[in-house]
């Protein structure tokens, strides 16, 4: 735990402190009846964004439907992205690392110019798409990040797409183009095990079996 304290004091985390401590508290409940091991930090961080994205994905669907539940999960569910995580399902298992990350790696992004965003991108080998699908992540808010990012022509088309397919029912290219990015992001620098949290199965003698 003191790993992440001291890089949840940097200027770059700020405000990320209540949910560390909800991390935590998810992970002793998943490890309580976990059968495949503990789960580390890393996944789990990567399935806390993989459901706060789900759950903002299908709030909108409900608020497009007017506010009817059930018929905004079933836009959801048969028309919207939900079925586009399969690639991003597959990479878990990775291992928590034993020391803090170098100091200096992430901008604090609300000071930042776009020049320095599209740098930041560009050395992790992602673009101006990219950049833009990220907005809601990189500042205050999306609309004043979207607005920085706007007056750049490399960024530019790609905000007036997304906002474009916001506005739409389903939000399909927004909501694909999120998913790709993230799950791009979910595994840089990893290397995945893949047996991670598998277990032994008990094997039952079925000429016991009672028919």
């Amino acid at each position: 735990m003191d790993l992440y304290v001291s890089e949840i004091s940097r200027p770059e985390n700020k405000g990320l402190s209540v949910a560390l401590t909800l991390l935590e508290e998810a992970r002793k409940e998943i490890d309580s009846y976990s059968k495949g091991g503990p789960i580390s930090f890393a996944d789990l961080i990567q399935y806390a964004a993989q459901s706060a994205i789900k759950a903002t994905f299908l709030a909108s669907a409900i608020r497009k439907c007017g506010g009817n539940e059930e018929k905004g999960i079933l836009l959801y569910t048969a028309y919207g992205s939900n079925g586009q995580w399969g690639l991003f399902d597959k990479q878990f298992g990775r291992t928590d690392t034993q020391e803090p990350d170098p100091e200096g790696r992430i901008p604090q992004w609300e000071k930042a110019t776009v020049k320095e965003m599209k740098d930041k991108f560009s050395a992790i080998g992602l673009g101006p798409r990219q950049l833009a699908v990220l907005s809601a992540f990189l500042g205050p808010d999306q609309v004043t990040t979207e607005a920085l990012l706007a007056t750049d022509p490399d960024v530019s088309p790609w905000v007036d797409k997304y906002q474009r397919s916001r506005e739409t029912v389903s939000q399909t290219d927004y909501e694909v183009d999120l998913i790709n990015t993230l799950t791009k992001l979910s595994c840089l620098g990893q290397q995945i095990n893949y047996e991670a949290y598998t277990y032994p199965v008990r094997k039952i003698d079925v000429t016991k079996l009672k028919l």
